[in-house]
């Protein structure tokens, strides 16, 4: 019998849990000021309710309504797009082996923030002392400051998907709520530091004219893509544990508005902190500005160093956040693949967690040696620009063409509480299709004509061959299911 979430509000924070991750923290602000500032958010909003918010309905039935992980689901809609699915899955894998790399290092800093251990040179005390950062040829050693937050990192995702999806929906209670009333906290305590108001300048004032460049637009579905945790697998999985009848365009206008809440005042907090240490090194807050791991490990760190009252705790606060906010995607990942094994192989949960959890360890192990960084900086550029984008593309052509996207909004309209209309099938049949073809043109013609900076020639070219061999096979797979959909048609709905 498949486990079900003890009640709604349980699979809602479960979600909104695997959408809301460290991108929220050190992307989002980035992309908002880097792309017309308060302007972008009108492309931002439209790109939501466009892309972000169809697309999560659709995984969301697709798992509720053939009761299955992202292969299951996919295979009981049309027989011979299972592989669809297990792309989706592979993708998956791959990101939380870096991941839970990234949450052992805010565990990392969590500790050393008692005493603010990184002192005013953050940027050595991450690249020097704990990642120990050599040539990406350099994949002997493994610094105990990263390797062991690693291993307690994967303790505790193993136990979380071990306990199934009632101890999964216990522990969300807790890991969901925390990181927005802290982000809260960081908010408030960031806006009253002085300089506060130069960085919330930098972050949201408008220029209207980003808003007729194309890049702007393409900027915001990206963003919106990737924030809400899509073509993943995770939605499919989370949402096969629904019963029957429960809610989904409800659920899922609730999780994306929560995510980009998050997001946005997430936002707020790092622009008024950083605009405070520009005051303080009397900087332009452009010069002090960062995104990624730049931002979460070396320029907020540095920002808590000057910080005149209780620096230690808001720096304990910050990387409580990033471990939770890590925490939660990372177990949200793990229970994607899970899921999937358990229902291709009939295996049981004990079983699976252990498989997936020691080969994801073993995999990610990659990234923890001294030259890890620059491959699970290159791992995730080529899983994020083309893994996703291609599930997603082929996803919505397979729902929308194939299935019918008038049958999942059929669905979806009997059990909703708030109604579809058309716009559903117009986004899944042609807006987001086409968003997502142009995402994967530009990112392939940007990657001829310029390669990914800082990486030896072997190391992109091992990383395209590989991306364009799995465009070409899944396009293959793709016509044989389309052919063979054709001749045998065949309906495998659950009821």
């Amino acid at each position: 019998m498949r486990e079900r979430w003890t009640w709604r509000g349980a699979f809602v924070v479960a979600a909104v849990g695997s959408a809301v991750g460290l991108g929220n923290i050190w992307r989002f602000p980035y992309v908002v000021y880097d792309s017309g500032g308060g302007a972008f958010l009108i492309p931002f909003v439209i790109a939501l309710l466009t892309a972000g918010i169809p697309l999560m309905m659709l995984e969301f039935t697709l798992g509720q309504r053939f009761a299955g992980a992202a292969p299951r689901a996919l295979e009981r809609a049309k027989k011979g797009f299972e592989y669809v699915g297990w792309w989706a899955v592979l993708c998956g894998f791959g990101i939380v082996t870096y991941y839970t790399v990234i949450l052992g290092w805010s565990l990392r800093y969590l500790v050393g923030a008692f005493t603010l251990e990184w002192g005013e040179e953050a940027g050595d005390y991450f690249f020097g002392r704990v990642l120990q950062l050599a040539d990406p040829g350099q994949l002997a050693g493994f610094p105990l400051d990263t390797l062991l937050p690693y291993i307690i990192g994967w303790i505790c995702i193993f136990f979380i998907i071990y306990s199934g999806v009632k101890g999964l929906g216990r522990v969300v209670m807790v890991t969901v709520p925390l990181p927005f009333i802290l982000i809260l906290i960081l908010m408030i305590r960031g806006l009253t530091l002085e300089g506060a108001m130069d960085g919330m300048n930098f972050y949201l004032a408008p220029d209207f004219s980003a808003i007729f460049d194309a890049s702007v637009w393409i900027a915001a579905y990206g963003q919106v893509f990737y924030t809400l945790s899509l073509a993943m697998g995770i939605l499919i999985a989370y949402a096969s544990y629904l019963p029957k009848n429960s809610d989904i365009s409800n659920n899922a206008f609730m999780t994306s508005f929560a995510d980009c809440l998050v997001a946005f005042l997430a936002g707020i907090a790092v622009f008024s902190t950083t605009g405070y240490m520009a005051y303080q090194l009397d900087v332009p807050v452009g010069e002090v500005v960062a995104s990624g791991v730049g931002l979460a490990f070396v320029a907020y760190p540095e920002a808590i160093s000057l910080m005149p009252v209780a620096p230690e705790l808001i720096g304990v606060l910050f990387f409580i956040t990033i471990f939770t906010l890590g925490l939660d995607s990372a177990f949200s990942l793990t229970e994607g693949i899970v899921c999937a094994i358990m229902d291709k192989f009939n295996m049981k949960r004990s079983q699976a967690t252990v498989l997936i959890s020691v080969l994801a360890f073993l995999v990610g192990l990659v990234f923890v040696t001294r030259g890890g960084l620059f491959w699970l900086d290159l791992v995730d550029f080529y899983i994020m620009s083309y893994g996703l984008t291609v599930v997603g593309l082929f996803t919505c052509i397979l729902v929308g063409w194939v299935y019918g996207a008038d049958r999942i909004r059929g669905y979806i309209n009997e059990i909703s509480e708030v109604y579809v209309g058309i716009w559903f099938d117009i986004c899944i049949k042609f807006i987001t299709p086409i968003i997502l073809t142009v995402l994967l043109v530009l990112n392939i013609y940007e990657n001829i004509i310029s390669p990914y900076e800082g990486y030896p020639g072997w190391m992109q070219l091992v990383g395209g061959v590989i991306v364009m061999a799995a465009i070409l096979i899944v396009g293959y797979f793709f016509m044989k299911a389309r052919t063979r959909e054709a001749e045998e048609p065949e309906e495998g709905e659950v009821s």
